[in-house]
């Protein structure tokens, strides 16, 4: 396999061990527990994997660590599923732990023939008071030197379910003075009477992550196992489980920092409790950090894997502001996304010295493009800004509309402001405007000067539409405490109302837009009206290093 440009830490130990003939193809594995829904924050691993394999010309399966039946279910492998499509990758085959129970299982006994292996009495308490400390070491277990026959027949009685959950487990025998906690006679199995969802009610023990993830690795042909940094000290665990059980296969594991944002909940178990207790409408609310959350929004694919790149791979755990995401999604909607109009909380506009039934103005949809198509949008006497743009008290250096001042509609003419017709209830009714005929854009002979130009759409040729505004899930990036619940941000979601053009209603859902002087957004539907979801804000406060 050629060796490649390394633009990375993890790429100059595949071209190293390539150069010296260690491997010959690279594979990897992207290994989600299905006890949820995937994060972005998963989205650096995924990339990772699947991105560092197709560099090589090598493959990446898709391994789904089923390995705790109590918290996992088949709805999350399907949407697990579903993100990876999402983002455009493919797995070369895919895997269950639970496919290889039997053959860990095997092992296991092989470790216990061997003495390497026992069954072990204690609580999980005892068990945690017995490890000891960073500077004292562990007390073996009472139970230590069971024979190697008592051992096979405790362990072939907890796979028989003769034993309550917690009641024996089975640990590897190392080493209880080991400078590394994780070596001091880690469970490796344990009772666990709960129905899995593949194999049903057929096992009632259960690996544990630390001994199933090195064998499940190894049977699969992994050459690379990329994990993120918490997972370092358990290395040791990992070749410790490959050398002692024999596999032929020999995979190293190699670790790098996980992807941290602030403002965002990067915690599957909140993240659950959040859908649970009903703040947010399912795993799918487009303020939710998860996968399908995002593409829910309206995030572009490209754009998260641009960000996932450009926030590379490193030794050491940092935290990245949210607006640098932001900044790659404006990126991409800023070439790809079609423009529109559209107004909130909209006002009405009579322009009272229009005459005729209305016209077609040329509108350029995608302005950023050298030679940008055009669509006409309709134009009559009757029209729609947003509240926002006009001012019956203006403040100083107010250049949108105001009582006898002008503005100019984007694409459309130069209009006055007359005079405010007010309901009953002193709201504005509406604003009884006149055009200068002479002003309509590209053909401009009015003389007059403007400095205010504002969007609005069509009386006749528009339609209501619901707008959702996202915030943040969670307030003050800096909170020291991990309590999400003290940090929810009860303004996240913010509906109003507005109208659209009605060629925005037309288009299939899902489709994104930059609305004018708004935001980019993503047309979707509820209840048969057109909702318009914000995506992000037109505003780039993110300032890369130069």
């Amino acid at each position: 396999m050629e060796v490649i440009e390394a633009k990375n830490f993890i790429e100059d130990i595949i071209n190293e061990e390539l150069s010296e003939g260690k491997v010959t193809e690279v594979h990897t594995r992207f290994p989600p527990e299905p006890n949820g829904y995937l994060h972005i924050g998963h989205a650096k691993s995924l990339c990772l994997n699947f991105g560092t394999a197709k560099k090589y010309g090598g493959k990446c399966n898709l391994f789904f660590d089923d390995t705790n039946p109590s918290k996992e279910k088949t709805e999350f492998v399907d949407a697990i599923k579903a993100d990876i499509e999402w983002l455009g990758f493919k797995w070369f085959e895919m895997h269950y732990a639970s496919d290889f129970f039997e053959d860990i299982y095997n092992l296991a006994v092989k470790l216990i023939k061997e003495g390497k292996a026992y069954v072990c009495d204690l609580t999980a308490d005892q068990i945690r008071e017995s490890r000891g400390t960073l500077t004292q070491p562990g007390v073996e277990s009472p139970f230590r030197n069971r024979s190697v026959e008592e051992n096979l027949a405790l362990f072939e009685g907890m796979k028989e379910g003769k034993f309550a959950d917690g009641e024996k487990v089975l640990r590897a025998k190392i080493d209880m003075a080991s400078p590394n906690m994780n070596m001091r006679d880690p469970v490796i199995y344990r009772v666990l009477k709960a129905t899995h969802h593949r194999t049903g009610d057929k096992w009632c023990i259960y690996p544990m992550y630390d001994f199933a993830h090195p064998l499940c690795d190894s049977m699969q042909g992994v050459t690379h196992s990329l994990c993120t940094l918490e997972f370092e000290d358990h290395r040791p665990l990992y070749n410790w489980v490959v050398e002692n059980t024999g596999v032929e296969h020999k995979p190293r594991q190699i670790e790098f920092a996980r992807l941290n944002i602030a403002n965002t909940v990067m915690s599957k178990r909140y993240l659950k409790k959040l859908v649970e207790d009903g703040t947010v409408s399912g795993w799918d609310d487009p303020r939710m950090p998860t996968l399908t959350g995002l593409r829910a929004r309206g995030i572009p694919a490209e754009a998260l894997k641009n960000f996932c790149e450009a926030v590379g791979v490193a030794k050491a755990n940092s935290e990245i502001e949210n607006g640098y995401l932001e900044h790659f999604v404006r990126d991409y909607l800023n070439t790809n996304a079609e423009r529109a109009m559209a107004v909130i909380d909209p006002i009405k506009v009579v322009i009272e010295n229009y005459e005729g039934d209305g016209e077609y103005i040329d509108f350029d949809t995608k302005p950023q493009q050298e030679n940008s198509p055009k669509r006409k949008i309709a134009f009559s006497k009757e029209i729609y800004i947003s509240a926002e743009d006009f001012s019956d008290n203006p403040p100083p250096k107010f250049f949108r509309l105001k009582p006898e001042g002008y503005v100019r509609l984007k694409n459309a003419y130069i209009i006055k402001c007359e005079r405010v017709e007010y309901a009953d209830n002193g709201a504005i009714k509406q604003l009884i405007c006149s055009y200068l005929p002479e002003s309509r854009s590209g053909n401009d002979t009015s003389g007059i000067k403007v400095k205010g130009t504002i969007q609005w759409v069509d009386g006749k040729e528009s339609e209501d539409v619901t707008v959702k505004k996202y915030d943040y899930l969670l307030n003050d990036p800096q909170y020291p405490g991990q309590d999400f619940s003290e940090r929810f941000n009860q303004n996240s979601l913010t509906v109003v109302s507005g109208k659209a053009e009605k060629y925005l209603c037309e288009v299939e859902e899902g489709t994104s837009f930059q609305l004018l002087r708004i935001g980019y957004y993503k047309k979707g539907s509820e209840n048969g009206k057109t909702v318009l979801h914000e995506i992000t804000s037109l505003k780039d406060t993110y300032k890369p290093a130069k």
